[in-house]
């Protein structure tokens, strides 16, 4: 089944972790026998190949650079041109990709109907499709600055990522948005991007829904009903973007799968964690909001992370196509597998661009 994965770190594994995405998974982690500078090292789950093996054939993939001010204990730049500057290079990364034949950027409606057409197809060389997102705007220096990223072809944008941030307040930490949030959830509803709610802590998720009214996803992010942690958004978040005809595509790092995993001493193994778990996120929302339509699949694979914090019986992103006759199994039908798999991204990006 064509599968839609709403959120992978493509360009940062490629330049921060200097992955040769081109290359297979197997070839990765041969290449990084020995090292351990990260602990995802010789672990990782996701290449270009891999992608194509699993008929991933379009994601939404990410810019992604911190600015972190001095007094932080994140890690991250130290100032937002040098984030900037960061995200400019993950660009000619994807450039790069596209110049190659490896990815085509998807930007608008016409891109995205030919690019499906495409996939329909037997060609084994097919290019991914990917559809530009920064993830946290604390690059964003100015107005102008996100007016040039729209020129260059994003088209969804998350405010926050991890603690304080410039304009709005993410993962593990208290805070609003403030009259600079604000200003950015003016431009991004002016160019019609689609705003990633995903990260956003509870208080800067309710301002903002307050006050914008422009689409609205979550690429990547759980149920607290499961895993009771503020990453994860309550039923009341959860109900709040089903009333905004948003799609929240479950993720599946480990810790944000099942409770009391601790970094760096739980194992997949140990604490059961299988894509059975992702299965019980998307029913949960399924039972939220009453149908098939408000949720997909956004892995958030190689985030930082790899076997060591994945599900145990998933070893590539290929493996992504067990979900299907796991989702059969739990007596869903064949048209909200469909819907789940990628059909409710599509339409959410059709009813956007259109």
């Amino acid at each position: 089944m064509f599968i839609l994965d709403a959120h992978l770190d493509l360009a940062m594994n490629a330049m921060e972790w200097n992955r040769d995405l081109t290359w297979t998974v197997d070839e990765i982690r041969e290449s990084e026998r020995g090292m351990t500078d990260r602990p995802d090292r010789g672990k990782n789950t996701v290449s270009l190949q891999a992608m194509r093996e699993g008929n991933i054939g379009l994601c939404v993939a990410t810019q992604i650079a911190r600015y972190v001010k001095p007094e932080s204990q994140l890690p991250g730049w130290n100032s937002p041109q040098q984030a900037w500057a960061q995200t400019q290079g993950q660009l000619a990364w994807y450039r790069t990709m596209e110049d190659l034949g490896e990815m085509v950027q998807i930007t608008g409606l016409q891109g995205l109907k030919k690019h499906i057409k495409l996939w329909e197809g037997t060609s084994a060389d097919k290019p991914i499709g990917y559809i530009l997102s920064l993830e946290g705007a604390d690059s964003i220096v100015s107005m102008a600055h996100l007016e040039k990223s729209f020129e260059s072809g994003l088209r969804a944008i998350g405010p926050a990522h991890y603690g304080p941030g410039t304009y709005a307040h993410g993962t593990d930490s208290v805070g609003g948005i403030g009259s600079k949030g604000k200003e950015l959830l003016k431009k991004i509803e002016e160019l019609n991007l689609i705003l990633d709610a995903t990260h956003l802590c509870d208080m800067s998720f309710w301002e903002t829904m307050k006050i914008y009214n422009g689409p609205v996803w979550a690429s990547h992010n759980n149920c607290r009903k499961l895993v009771d942690h503020n990453r994860q958004f309550s039923d009341e978040q959860i109900k709040e973007l089903i009333s905004r005809k948003a799609v929240i595509g479950v993720a599946l790092d480990a810790w944000m799968m099942v409770p009391n995993w601790t970094r760096g001493e739980s194992t997949p193994e140990g604490m059961g964690v299988n894509l059975g778990q992702m299965i019980d996120n998307i029913d949960h929302i399924c039972q939220l909001s009453g149908d098939s339509k408000h949720v997909g699949i956004g892995t958030d694979l190689d985030g930082a992370f790899g076997k060591e914090q994945s599900p145990a019986d998933l070893d590539t992103i290929a493996d992504l196509q067990k979900v299907p006759d796991m989702l059969k199994l739990r007596g869903y039908s064949q048209g909200d597998i469909e819907n789940i798999m990628h059909q409710n991204f599509i339409d959410f990006l059709e009813r956007t661009w259109s």
